[in-house]
């Protein structure tokens, strides 16, 4: 039986699983009804998994013929979003909501892992799939790696992808390079002195040094990093001060910081805590970082790349498959397999003609359950396609 029998008969029982999984949303490092959602899914097709961490899962789909391993990755957590998405059906869990599309992204790896599993016999090597949670916080593909995920056997690249509303419904984009930027959060902390706005000249005013500190470090990338290497500094949050006459003594900063090269990433760093430094010394206040460091940009892998799109293009037609012009300044915790191992991410759209677009992280956010059929799919063959290569 070839891939489209197989897929003509998994389209509803994947489109049933993405519905549960969307009635049943659970924040990260808590999908703890997902994992056995998964695991019994799994089970029932008489496939083997193995826990890792509280609430990963993960399958070797073993085949007939020795060979390499690699990997597929699906991301399983919902975001603290009350749903608004008129579908029959919504979340039934108050304020979570599957808002990114990660139901979608679990169902097509579970419909890939059971095509897979049919077709082992014709496997030259193995498929590990691996099913991870916390990607909207961050951290947790690093605790799976450090937990062994991609050992024993030995995980040679790691495949995922992402719904995406800006690309025709069933078309993927894909580009080799940069596809996503590492993400750093901020938090600084302004401590002046407080007094009344009549006697500025006795206080240290917190609301005044921020003022200050926003416009310098939102022109970091502007003026400090090259013009050819991508990047920025957004201040998102501002919280300080107490009343219209009072000078305030303590001001909150927080913020991000993206970039796609590693030199780039510590030079805004080191700018950020130099510019704080110096505002400290000049208006005599105490000024302190929190820095966290997030997702490394995900970086495709050039022969993996061409390899998806010649799959890609045999798959579903040449005008189908899109050469992403640029990368994102968003960002997803799969840049911690990406600085592991070859990696390749790419783009399942999911637009409709004449139907409103709602971004990723909306309450609105919603997608056609048609184009599940189409990452399994993929996932499948280009797992396929990488076994057979020979490097």
């Amino acid at each position: 039986m070839n891939n489209k029998d197989y897929l003509n008969q998994l389209k509803d029982e994947v489109i049933s699983i993405r519905r549960e999984l969307h009635q049943n949303p659970e924040l990260s490092f808590k999908e703890y009804q997902t994992a056995e959602t998964i695991t019994k899914i799994l089970t029932g097709w008489g496939i083997n998994y193995k826990k890792i961490g509280e609430t990963g899962v993960f399958v070797d789909i073993i085949g007939n013929a020795s060979g390499k391993t690699i990997g597929l990755r699906a991301d399983i957590d919902a975001l603290p979003i009350q749903e608004e998405a008129e579908v029959s059906y919504r979340s039934r869990n108050d304020g979570v909501m599957h808002a990114c599309g990660h139901d979608g992204h679990t169902a097509m790896l579970l419909g890939a892992a059971k095509l897979l599993h049919e077709k082992k016999d014709e496997l030259q090597g193995t498929v590990r799939c691996i099913f991870q949670p916390g990607e909207e916080l961050d951290g947790a593909a690093q605790e799976l790696i450090d937990r062994g995920v991609l050992e024993n056997p030995s995980v040679e690249c790691v495949v995922s992808m992402h719904l995406w509303p800006y690309l025709p419904l069933g078309t993927v984009g894909v580009k080799s390079g940069s596809m996503t930027a590492s993400c750093d959060d901020f938090k600084i902390v302004i401590k002046g002195k407080g007094g009344h706005c009549a006697r500025p000249h006795l206080g240290i005013d917190a609301i005044n040094i921020a003022t200050k500190l926003v416009q310098d470090l939102q022109e970091i990338p502007l003026k400090h990093t090259s013009p050819t290497q991508p990047a920025l500094v957004h201040i998102g949050k501002i919280q300080g001060g107490e009343a219209n006459n009072v000078i305030a003594d303590i001001v909150e900063i927080e913020g991000t910081a993206r970039s796609f090269s590693a030199p780039t990433r510590q030079l805004i760093r080191k700018k950020i805590e130099d510019i704080c430094e110096a505002a400290e010394g000049l208006w005599n206040a105490t000024i302190k970082i929190e820095y966290i460091i997030g997702a490394p940009a995900i970086n495709n892998s050039l022969s993996m790349t061409e390899l998806f799109k010649t799959t890609a293009t045999d798959l579903l037609g040449d005008t189908q498959v899109y050469e992403l012009d640029e990368p994102s300044m968003g960002a997803d915790d799969f840049g911690y397999f990406s600085e592991k191992v070859p990696s390749l991410y790419f783009r399942l759209g999911i637009k409709k003609d004449n139907e409103e677009i709602f971004d990723l992280h909306h309450p609105k956010f919603h997608f056609d359950d048609t184009v599940l059929i189409y990452g399994v799919e993929l996932y499948t063959s280009i797992a396929e396609e990488l076994l057979k290569r020979r490097e």
